[in-house]
Protein backbone atom coordinates (compact mmCIF):
# COMPACT_ATOMS: atom_id res chain seq x y z
CA UNK A 1 0.00 0.00 0.00
CA UNK A 2 1.41 3.88 -0.87
CA UNK A 3 2.16 5.93 1.74
CA UNK A 4 -0.42 8.70 0.47
CA UNK A 5 -3.07 6.32 1.27
CA UNK A 6 -2.08 6.73 4.88
CA UNK A 7 -2.34 10.18 4.58
CA UNK A 8 -5.52 11.52 6.83
CA UNK A 9 -7.95 14.31 5.16
CA UNK A 10 -7.67 17.81 6.01
CA UNK A 11 -10.33 20.28 5.90
CA UNK A 12 -9.63 22.85 3.82
CA UNK A 13 -10.37 26.48 5.08
CA UNK A 14 -11.83 25.69 8.52
CA UNK A 15 -10.17 28.02 11.30
CA UNK A 16 -10.17 25.54 14.49
CA UNK A 17 -11.27 27.68 17.55
CA UNK A 18 -8.86 27.05 20.50
CA UNK A 19 -9.99 26.74 23.97
CA UNK A 20 -10.87 29.13 26.11
CA UNK A 21 -7.95 27.71 28.98
CA UNK A 22 -5.58 27.50 25.94
CA UNK A 23 -6.62 31.32 25.19
CA UNK A 24 -5.66 32.64 28.24
CA UNK A 25 -2.64 30.66 28.62
CA UNK A 26 -1.24 31.86 25.88
CA UNK A 27 -2.46 35.94 25.94
CA UNK A 28 -0.12 38.64 26.77
CA UNK A 29 0.21 39.72 30.16
CA UNK A 30 -0.54 43.27 30.71
CA UNK A 31 -0.67 44.53 34.29
CA UNK A 32 -0.79 48.01 32.65
CA UNK A 33 -3.67 47.36 30.81
CA UNK A 34 -5.71 45.48 33.68
CA UNK A 35 -4.85 48.37 36.06
CA UNK A 36 -6.07 51.00 33.73
CA UNK A 37 -9.51 48.64 33.31
CA UNK A 38 -9.42 48.52 37.52
CA UNK A 39 -8.80 52.05 38.45
CA UNK A 40 -12.01 52.56 36.23
CA UNK A 41 -14.12 49.96 38.37
CA UNK A 42 -13.06 51.92 41.38
CA UNK A 43 -13.65 55.57 40.36
CA UNK A 44 -16.97 54.33 39.03
CA UNK A 45 -18.01 54.01 42.67
CA UNK A 46 -19.53 56.89 44.57
CA UNK A 47 -17.10 58.76 46.53
CA UNK A 48 -16.64 57.87 50.12
CA UNK A 49 -19.14 55.24 49.53
CA UNK A 50 -17.14 51.76 50.35
CA UNK A 51 -20.04 49.64 50.72
CA UNK A 52 -20.84 50.71 46.91
CA UNK A 53 -17.42 49.85 45.68
CA UNK A 54 -17.64 46.43 47.21
CA UNK A 55 -20.17 46.08 44.45
CA UNK A 56 -18.35 46.99 42.13
CA UNK A 57 -15.53 45.14 42.91
CA UNK A 58 -17.65 42.28 43.16
CA UNK A 59 -19.14 42.68 39.70
CA UNK A 60 -15.80 43.21 37.93
CA UNK A 61 -14.74 40.14 38.79
CA UNK A 62 -17.13 38.75 36.37
CA UNK A 63 -15.10 40.46 33.53
CA UNK A 64 -11.76 41.18 34.82
CA UNK A 65 -9.06 38.43 35.37
CA UNK A 66 -8.48 38.61 39.05
CA UNK A 67 -6.85 35.22 39.36
CA UNK A 68 -3.96 36.31 37.00
CA UNK A 69 -3.77 40.02 37.63
CA UNK A 70 -3.70 39.46 41.46
CA UNK A 71 -0.96 41.11 42.33
CA UNK A 72 -1.84 44.09 40.49
CA UNK A 73 -5.42 44.18 42.14
CA UNK A 74 -3.65 44.17 45.66
CA UNK A 75 -0.79 46.30 44.78
CA UNK A 76 -3.48 49.06 43.48
CA UNK A 77 -5.94 48.56 46.54
CA UNK A 78 -2.78 48.79 49.09
CA UNK A 79 -0.66 51.56 47.25
CA UNK A 80 -3.15 53.04 45.18
CA UNK A 81 -0.38 52.61 42.13
CA UNK A 82 1.74 49.78 40.70
CA UNK A 83 5.31 49.50 42.14
CA UNK A 84 8.74 49.22 39.78
CA UNK A 85 11.07 47.11 40.21
CA UNK A 86 13.30 48.58 43.32
CA UNK A 87 9.51 49.46 44.70
CA UNK A 88 9.44 52.73 43.52
CA UNK A 89 6.17 53.63 42.13
CA UNK A 90 5.68 53.53 38.15
CA UNK A 91 5.38 56.45 36.84
CA UNK A 92 3.42 56.61 33.57
CA UNK A 93 1.37 59.52 33.84
CA UNK A 94 -1.29 57.50 35.14
CA UNK A 95 -3.53 59.26 38.31
CA UNK A 96 -3.30 56.98 41.94
CA UNK A 97 -6.33 54.69 42.12
CA UNK A 98 -9.29 56.87 44.63
CA UNK A 99 -9.32 53.73 46.73
CA UNK A 100 -6.27 52.48 48.68
CA UNK A 101 -4.88 51.63 51.96
CA UNK A 102 -2.66 54.82 51.14
CA UNK A 103 -5.36 57.14 50.93
CA UNK A 104 -7.45 56.52 54.07
CA UNK A 105 -7.02 58.61 56.81
CA UNK A 106 -4.19 57.66 59.20
CA UNK A 107 -6.15 56.56 61.52
CA UNK A 108 -7.45 53.24 62.97
CA UNK A 109 -11.50 53.86 62.18
CA UNK A 110 -10.62 54.50 58.93
CA UNK A 111 -7.95 51.84 58.12
CA UNK A 112 -10.56 49.33 59.29
CA UNK A 113 -13.39 50.24 56.95
CA UNK A 114 -10.76 49.95 54.05
CA UNK A 115 -9.65 46.47 55.48
CA UNK A 116 -13.47 45.73 55.36
CA UNK A 117 -13.53 46.32 51.53
CA UNK A 118 -10.49 43.09 51.36
CA UNK A 119 -12.58 41.27 53.51
CA UNK A 120 -15.76 41.53 51.16
CA UNK A 121 -13.58 40.94 48.31
CA UNK A 122 -11.77 37.71 49.28
CA UNK A 123 -14.74 36.31 51.02
CA UNK A 124 -16.24 36.69 47.47
CA UNK A 125 -13.31 35.32 45.43
CA UNK A 126 -11.26 33.06 48.16
CA UNK A 127 -8.73 32.12 45.72
CA UNK A 128 -7.39 35.86 45.67
CA UNK A 129 -6.10 34.75 49.36
CA UNK A 130 -2.72 33.57 48.12
CA UNK A 131 -2.03 36.43 45.88
CA UNK A 132 -3.07 39.10 48.49
CA UNK A 133 -0.15 37.72 51.22
CA UNK A 134 2.53 37.34 48.41
CA UNK A 135 1.73 40.90 47.71
CA UNK A 136 1.39 42.45 51.23
CA UNK A 137 5.19 40.69 51.54
CA UNK A 138 6.69 42.25 48.34
CA UNK A 139 5.41 45.71 49.60
CA UNK A 140 6.60 45.38 52.96
CA UNK A 141 10.47 44.77 51.86
CA UNK A 142 10.00 48.39 50.40
CA UNK A 143 8.82 50.03 53.49
CA UNK A 144 11.86 52.48 53.08
CA UNK A 145 10.82 53.38 50.06
CA UNK A 146 7.29 54.76 50.85
CA UNK A 147 6.45 58.21 52.71
CA UNK A 148 6.52 57.73 56.74
CA UNK A 149 2.46 58.54 56.74
CA UNK A 150 1.93 55.96 54.08
CA UNK A 151 4.35 53.45 56.05
CA UNK A 152 1.88 53.63 59.24
CA UNK A 153 -1.12 53.30 57.68
CA UNK A 154 0.41 50.15 56.06
CA UNK A 155 1.46 48.94 59.45
CA UNK A 156 -1.75 49.21 61.16
CA UNK A 157 -3.41 47.50 58.52
CA UNK A 158 -1.19 44.89 58.68
CA UNK A 159 -1.97 44.22 61.94
CA UNK A 160 -5.91 44.63 61.01
CA UNK A 161 -5.11 41.84 58.23
CA UNK A 162 -3.19 39.64 60.42
CA UNK A 163 -5.46 39.31 63.39
CA UNK A 164 -8.50 39.27 61.12
CA UNK A 165 -7.08 36.42 59.35
CA UNK A 166 -6.64 37.79 56.11
CA UNK A 167 -2.74 37.33 56.17
CA UNK A 168 -1.09 35.06 58.57
CA UNK A 169 2.07 37.32 60.40
CA UNK A 170 4.36 35.43 58.11
CA UNK A 171 4.27 38.07 56.19
CA UNK A 172 6.46 40.08 58.45
CA UNK A 173 9.71 37.71 58.25
CA UNK A 174 10.61 39.87 54.69
CA UNK A 175 11.11 42.83 57.72
CA UNK A 176 14.47 40.80 59.18
CA UNK A 177 16.34 42.03 56.24
CA UNK A 178 19.56 43.42 57.51
CA UNK A 179 18.96 47.14 56.07
CA UNK A 180 15.75 47.07 57.38
CA UNK A 181 16.17 46.16 60.67
CA UNK A 182 19.57 48.29 61.08
CA UNK A 183 17.97 51.47 60.61
CA UNK A 184 14.76 50.53 62.59
CA UNK A 185 12.45 50.94 60.55
CA UNK A 186 11.53 47.30 61.43
CA UNK A 187 11.03 47.76 64.62
CA UNK A 188 8.87 50.55 64.17
CA UNK A 189 6.65 48.68 61.46
CA UNK A 190 6.22 45.31 63.73
CA UNK A 191 5.22 47.64 67.08
CA UNK A 192 2.79 49.40 65.24
CA UNK A 193 1.41 46.05 63.85
CA UNK A 194 1.63 44.63 66.89
CA UNK A 195 0.08 47.21 68.87
CA UNK A 196 -3.01 47.22 66.36
CA UNK A 197 -2.99 42.73 66.29
CA UNK A 198 -3.32 42.96 70.36
CA UNK A 199 -6.39 45.55 70.02
CA UNK A 200 -8.35 42.38 68.49
CA UNK A 201 -6.43 39.48 70.00
CA UNK A 202 -5.04 38.40 73.32
CA UNK A 203 -1.29 37.62 73.53
CA UNK A 204 -1.76 33.90 73.87
CA UNK A 205 -3.48 33.44 70.45
CA UNK A 206 -0.62 36.67 69.19
CA UNK A 207 1.90 33.87 70.68
CA UNK A 208 0.36 31.05 68.90
CA UNK A 209 0.33 32.83 65.63
CA UNK A 210 3.88 33.61 66.06
CA UNK A 211 4.85 30.32 66.79
CA UNK A 212 2.75 28.96 63.48
CA UNK A 213 4.90 31.90 61.63
CA UNK A 214 8.01 30.37 63.07
CA UNK A 215 8.61 34.18 64.65
CA UNK A 216 8.05 32.93 68.70
CA UNK A 217 11.45 32.87 69.32
CA UNK A 218 13.00 35.62 66.86
CA UNK A 219 11.38 38.48 68.24
CA UNK A 220 14.82 40.19 68.99
CA UNK A 221 15.50 40.02 65.54
CA UNK A 222 13.74 43.30 65.17
CA UNK A 223 15.90 45.06 67.10
CA UNK A 224 19.13 46.72 65.70
CA UNK A 225 22.09 44.64 66.35
CA UNK A 226 23.06 47.22 69.42
CA UNK A 227 19.54 46.96 71.25
CA UNK A 228 19.16 43.26 70.52
CA UNK A 229 19.11 42.63 74.44
CA UNK A 230 16.12 41.63 76.75
CA UNK A 231 16.19 45.03 78.96
CA UNK A 232 15.67 46.80 75.43
CA UNK A 233 12.77 44.76 74.28
CA UNK A 234 11.39 45.37 77.92
CA UNK A 235 12.20 49.17 77.86
CA UNK A 236 10.75 49.77 73.96
CA UNK A 237 7.77 48.16 74.38
CA UNK A 238 7.25 49.31 77.95
CA UNK A 239 7.24 52.48 76.80
CA UNK A 240 4.87 51.77 74.22
CA UNK A 241 2.37 50.66 76.51
CA UNK A 242 2.42 46.93 75.29
CA UNK A 243 3.76 45.50 78.90
CA UNK A 244 1.51 42.12 77.98
CA UNK A 245 3.95 41.67 75.24
CA UNK A 246 6.74 42.32 77.49
CA UNK A 247 5.43 39.55 79.60
CA UNK A 248 5.27 37.20 76.67
CA UNK A 249 8.19 37.25 76.01
CA UNK A 250 9.61 36.76 79.43
CA UNK A 251 7.99 33.65 79.42
CA UNK A 252 9.38 32.59 76.53
CA UNK A 253 12.69 33.27 77.57
CA UNK A 254 12.36 31.40 80.34
CA UNK A 255 11.14 28.57 78.31
CA UNK A 256 14.22 28.57 76.39
CA UNK A 257 16.72 29.42 78.94
CA UNK A 258 14.76 25.96 80.41
CA UNK A 259 15.58 24.31 77.67
CA UNK A 260 18.91 24.81 77.52
CA UNK A 261 19.47 24.06 81.22
CA UNK A 262 18.33 20.34 80.37
CA UNK A 263 20.34 19.81 76.93
CA UNK A 264 23.49 20.94 78.87
CA UNK A 265 22.56 18.85 81.84
CA UNK A 266 22.42 16.18 79.47
CA UNK A 267 25.63 16.48 77.68
CA UNK A 268 27.80 16.96 80.75
CA UNK A 269 26.73 13.93 82.16
CA UNK A 270 26.95 11.95 79.08
CA UNK A 271 30.54 13.29 79.14
CA UNK A 272 31.12 12.07 82.78
CA UNK A 273 31.71 16.17 83.66
CA UNK A 274 29.70 15.91 86.86
CA UNK A 275 32.31 18.79 88.60
CA UNK A 276 31.26 21.03 85.61
CA UNK A 277 27.31 19.87 86.04
CA UNK A 278 27.42 21.49 89.32
CA UNK A 279 29.42 24.57 88.96
CA UNK A 280 27.32 25.85 85.61
CA UNK A 281 23.70 24.87 87.61
CA UNK A 282 25.15 26.91 90.30
CA UNK A 283 25.91 29.82 87.73
CA UNK A 284 22.57 29.27 86.00
CA UNK A 285 20.74 29.46 89.33
CA UNK A 286 22.05 32.73 90.16
CA UNK A 287 21.77 34.47 86.70
CA UNK A 288 18.45 33.30 85.89
CA UNK A 289 16.73 33.78 89.55
CA UNK A 290 15.36 30.28 89.15
CA UNK A 291 15.10 28.61 92.98
CA UNK A 292 15.67 25.30 93.44
CA UNK A 293 12.11 24.10 93.01
CA UNK A 294 12.11 25.58 89.76
CA UNK A 295 15.65 23.88 88.81
CA UNK A 296 15.72 20.37 90.19
CA UNK A 297 13.09 19.38 87.67
CA UNK A 298 15.32 20.66 84.71
CA UNK A 299 18.14 18.76 86.25
CA UNK A 300 16.43 15.34 86.65
CA UNK A 301 14.99 16.20 83.17
CA UNK A 302 18.41 16.38 82.31
CA UNK A 303 19.62 13.40 83.97
CA UNK A 304 17.12 11.20 82.41
CA UNK A 305 17.60 12.46 79.20
CA UNK A 306 21.66 11.40 79.25
CA UNK A 307 20.99 7.82 79.46
CA UNK A 308 20.13 5.38 76.73
CA UNK A 309 17.44 3.39 77.96
CA UNK A 310 17.48 1.13 74.72
CA UNK A 311 18.64 -1.92 77.09
CA UNK A 312 16.23 -4.69 77.40
CA UNK A 313 13.50 -4.26 80.03
CA UNK A 314 14.30 -6.23 82.78
CA UNK A 315 17.71 -4.38 83.06
CA UNK A 316 16.02 -1.30 83.42
CA UNK A 317 14.73 -1.39 86.91
CA UNK A 318 18.56 -1.78 87.81
CA UNK A 319 20.23 0.88 85.45
CA UNK A 320 17.89 3.26 87.21
CA UNK A 321 18.93 2.47 89.85
CA UNK A 322 22.50 2.68 88.98
CA UNK A 323 21.60 6.29 87.68
CA UNK A 324 20.17 7.29 91.10
CA UNK A 325 23.03 6.48 92.93
CA UNK A 326 25.39 7.81 90.54
CA UNK A 327 24.16 10.97 90.52
CA UNK A 328 22.19 11.91 94.02
CA UNK A 329 25.16 14.31 95.03
CA UNK A 330 24.40 16.33 92.61
CA UNK A 331 20.26 16.29 93.34
CA UNK A 332 21.32 17.11 96.51
CA UNK A 333 23.41 19.70 95.97
CA UNK A 334 20.37 21.82 94.82
CA UNK A 335 17.35 19.70 97.07
CA UNK A 336 18.09 21.83 100.55
CA UNK A 337 14.49 22.49 101.13
CA UNK A 338 11.58 20.50 101.89
CA UNK A 339 9.24 22.30 99.17
CA UNK A 340 12.28 21.11 96.67
CA UNK A 341 12.42 17.57 97.69
CA UNK A 342 9.02 17.63 97.00
CA UNK A 343 9.13 19.34 93.38
CA UNK A 344 11.60 16.36 93.00
CA UNK A 345 9.16 13.56 93.83
CA UNK A 346 6.41 15.14 92.00
CA UNK A 347 8.54 15.57 88.53
CA UNK A 348 9.98 12.18 88.92
CA UNK A 349 6.36 10.74 89.48
CA UNK A 350 5.02 12.91 86.68
CA UNK A 351 8.09 11.27 84.49
CA UNK A 352 7.14 7.63 85.44
CA UNK A 353 3.29 7.89 84.95
CA UNK A 354 4.04 9.13 81.14
CA UNK A 355 7.35 6.39 80.56
CA UNK A 356 5.57 3.14 81.45
CA UNK A 357 9.24 1.79 81.53
CA UNK A 358 10.19 3.50 85.00
CA UNK A 359 6.04 3.06 86.95
CA UNK A 360 7.06 0.12 88.85
CA UNK A 361 10.05 1.76 90.23
CA UNK A 362 9.11 4.83 91.97
CA UNK A 363 9.03 3.38 95.23
CA UNK A 364 12.78 1.76 95.01
CA UNK A 365 13.94 5.11 93.26
CA UNK A 366 12.40 7.07 96.59
CA UNK A 367 13.99 5.06 99.00
CA UNK A 368 17.21 5.07 97.30
CA UNK A 369 16.81 9.34 97.23
CA UNK A 370 16.25 8.50 100.99
CA UNK A 371 18.56 6.60 102.06
CA UNK A 372 21.53 8.95 100.41
CA UNK A 373 19.57 12.09 102.40
CA UNK A 374 18.12 13.40 98.90
CA UNK A 375 14.69 13.33 100.18
CA UNK A 376 13.63 13.71 104.10
CA UNK A 377 11.16 12.01 106.11
CA UNK A 378 9.02 14.84 106.52
CA UNK A 379 8.76 15.32 102.65
CA UNK A 380 7.96 11.72 101.56
CA UNK A 381 5.32 12.05 104.14
CA UNK A 382 4.03 15.24 103.01
CA UNK A 383 3.87 14.01 99.43
CA UNK A 384 1.24 11.16 100.40
CA UNK A 385 -0.71 12.87 102.63
CA UNK A 386 -1.19 16.41 100.04
CA UNK A 387 1.59 16.63 98.02
CA UNK A 388 1.54 14.16 95.01
CA UNK A 389 0.32 15.00 91.27
CA UNK A 390 -2.57 13.51 89.84
CA UNK A 391 -1.32 11.60 86.97
CA UNK A 392 -1.24 8.10 88.74
CA UNK A 393 -1.75 8.64 92.02
CA UNK A 394 -3.41 5.86 92.99
CA UNK A 395 -0.90 3.23 91.27
CA UNK A 396 1.93 5.43 93.39
CA UNK A 397 0.09 5.24 96.53
CA UNK A 398 -0.39 1.75 96.25
CA UNK A 399 3.08 1.22 95.70
CA UNK A 400 4.41 3.44 98.47
CA UNK A 401 2.56 2.02 100.81
CA UNK A 402 4.72 -0.20 102.47
CA UNK A 403 7.49 2.56 102.71
CA UNK A 404 5.39 5.41 104.07
CA UNK A 405 3.83 2.66 106.71
CA UNK A 406 7.46 1.90 107.62
CA UNK A 407 8.20 5.74 107.76
CA UNK A 408 5.21 6.43 110.33
CA UNK A 409 6.13 3.54 112.35
CA UNK A 410 10.00 4.71 112.73
CA UNK A 411 8.69 8.31 113.58
CA UNK A 412 6.53 6.58 116.09
CA UNK A 413 9.51 4.73 117.36
CA UNK A 414 11.43 7.79 118.12
CA UNK A 415 9.42 10.01 119.10
CA UNK A 416 8.49 7.04 121.96
CA UNK A 417 12.54 6.39 122.91
CA UNK A 418 12.21 10.92 123.28
CA UNK A 419 9.84 11.07 125.76
CA UNK A 420 11.32 7.76 127.87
Amino acid sequence: MSSAANVKPVLQGVKIRPRKGVQKATAKFEPTVFRDAFIGVLSSAAPGNLDDLSVKLDAAGNSLEYRRYAETLFEILIAGRLLAPGGTFLEDGTPASPFSIFQAEDDLPSIKKHVDVFHKLMRRYKYLQRGFEDTLMNLLQYINKFAAEDTNKLAIATGLFCSSGLATLTVLTVLFKEHLVKEGLSLQFVTTVFKTYLMDQNVDQFGLNLYKAGMSDRLLDFFPPNKRDEDSFARHFEAEDMKQLVTFQNKKQLILRKDSIIESVKTFLEEGKVPECLAYLKAQSKESGLTEPELIPLIWTGLMASVDWGTRVDQIDNQILKQVQQYSKLLGAFCTSPKTEIALMQTIQVNFYEDARFIKQYRAVTQQLYKNDVLSESAILYWAEKGSKTQGRTVFMKQMEPFIHWLKNASDEEDSDDEE
